[in-house]
């Protein structure tokens, strides 16, 4: 028989009358002498001895759903509703919020797995995910055990499972947790979104190290303002205090603006990067080239001499970002600079793809104004000929930001080729027609290309660039999907590119 993969974990059990200590307001409909085997708030991954919890979401009512649960095997139901036809032998406990229950039953189940390791967060709207794998891969040098929860995948040490959420819902967050703990991990390194904060996703982590990169516009469609999207991200600091661990940090950006507000409100110790002398980390030196850069940084605890094989001035936060969380927890300097000299980057942020094509073709996640910013300004840093951008924005995403990305495009770009990106039920041609309004006043000398189709438009950047030219393919970066009306296809940017010019070299 094949070894138990370390992902798949050994399975958790408890007895359902201990569920009324973290809901003791809770009504008991039914016998409690009873084990529950698993959580779940998907219907169909209901099994035998599972608690379901009755979700109410804008599409779904999981309390319809409380039979087919029953059928399945579930020894219990959560519910906010009354159920008056009660199934025999289900157990019922009902509640005021069920959604709000979950944030302490997940938890409860798993037997607080956030509490028994260190946890290093990071939020904040771009640079989470380097920044997160260059700790990760620090940690494991200095020879921890070390998981990872991110936009692009879960890992426990060398294992990996692909990402549905930057943070999971509080159910799956757990579960994951919990694997990592029984997998013998000593830290876990975690991407910590703002959707995540607001809706308590986190619940039942206790972060040992907080760091914030930067906040700028993004996820309006849901924190409907900018001040609300930086009230999300600013609880994972408030809170950071609480519990029993102890060596806690917080760490900030205070070239980012929103720092200096969050910070106030902060009760754990506070280390601050950016490049001012005033900092606890900061550069004393960088220069960036085409597909390295060199970074010397002042820590407290020494100098750090770099040669990254990651460029860009967005990265030198990055590393500072990551190095600061090192140095909070006491890793060794020299580690940090021998794990930091190899490292190669992550798929998607920034990414050189090479295909045998005479110009740089890079392909990045920046989806957002900023991100689109900093990418595009480094990219010109590298172009000796003209700089191409194709680009779109998400469906059923902030809509404000269409224009803004467009101008920044306008500004920092030569020519530039606007088409979709997952454009999920919007209309793929009027979230163009958002974009295009950014457009306006475009000097004769610039291209501009509205190509609905993105493999269109990619491979029309790729067959008029020219040599010294450098094409940057933005918006879905790691991703190898796209989200249609009715469908969702496989797409993978970096894949394009190299068929374009496999079939360029086959012709």
């Amino acid at each position: 028989m094949a070894a138990l993969s370390i992902l798949e974990g050994k399975k958790m059990q408890k007895k359902l009358l201990d569920l009324l200590v973290v809901l003791p307001q809770a009504k008991v409909m039914g016998s409690l002498d009873k084990v529950i085997t698993d959580v779940t708030f998907d219907s169909r991954k209901v099994q035998e001895g599972s608690l379901f919890i009755c979700l109410k979401g804008a599409h779904v009512d999981g309390h319809k759903y409380i039979e087919q649960a029953y059928k399945d095997g579930a020894a219990c139901v959560l519910v906010e509703d009354e159920i008056k036809n009660r199934p025999e032998g289900l157990t019922v406990i009902k509640v005021n919020d069920t959604r709000d229950a979950m944030g302490y039953v997940a938890p409860w189940f798993f037997d607080y797995p956030g509490k028994k390791m260190r946890m290093i967060g990071v939020t904040g709207t771009n640079g989470k995910t380097t920044t997160t794998n260059i700790i990760r891969l620090i940690l494991r040098k200095a020879g921890f055990k070390v998981g990872l929860i991110g936009t692009i995948n879960i890992m426990i040490e060398d294992e990996i499972e692909v990402s549905h959420n930057t943070t999971p819902d509080v159910v799956d967050l757990e579960r994951s947790l919990y694997k990592m703990q029984q997998a013998g991990c000593d830290y876990v390194v975690m991407e910590v979104s703002s959707h995540a904060l607001a809706l308590n996703r986190v619940a039942g982590c206790e972060y040992d190290v907080a760091v914030l990169t930067n906040i700028t516009q993004d996820h309006l469609d849901f924190h409907e303002t900018f001040e609300n999207y930086r009230k999300a991200k600013a609880l994972l600091f408030e809170s950071l205090h609480t519990g029993n661990k102890t060596d806690k940090c917080a760490i900030f950006n205070m070239d980012d603006q929103s720092s200096e507000i969050i910070i106030k409100s902060t009760k754990s110790p506070i280390m601050t990067y950016g490049k001012a002398e005033t900092n606890d980390v900061y550069p004393l030196f960088w220069k960036i080239e085409a597909k390295h850069m060199q970074l010397d940084l002042q820590t407290p605890a020494g100098e750090l001499h770099l040669l990254l094989h990651i460029t860009g001035e967005f990265n030198v936060y990055n590393v500072m970002a990551a190095v600061s969380a090192m140095i909070a927890e006491k890793i060794n300097l020299k580690v940090i600079e021998d794990t930091l000299n190899g490292f190669a980057g992550v798929p998607g942020r920034f990414q050189l793809v090479e295909a045998g094509q005479p110009y740089t073709v890079i392909v990045d996640y920046a989806h957002t104004p900023d991100g689109l910013e900093n990418v595009l300004k480094t990219a010109r840093c590298i172009t000796k000929g003209k700089l191409w951008v194709v680009f779109g924005c998400g469906g059923d995403r902030d809509s404000k930001k269409r224009p803004i990305m467009a101008k920044i495009a306008l500004e920092l770009a030569d020519n530039i080729v606007v088409t979709s990106d997952n454009p999920r039920s919007e209309d793929p041609e009027l979230i163009i027609a958002d974009i295009e309004k950014g457009l306006v006043g475009a000097t004769a000398d610039k291209e501009i290309h509205k190509v609905t189709d993105r493999r269109e438009a990619i491979n029309l950047a790729l067959s008029k660039a020219e040599p010294n030219d450098v094409i940057l393919i933005a918006g879905k970066g790691h991703e190898n999907y796209q989200i249609l009306k009715n469908e969702t296809i496989h797409f993978d940017d970096c894949e394009v590119v190299r068929d374009f010019w496999e079939n360029k070299v086959q012709k």
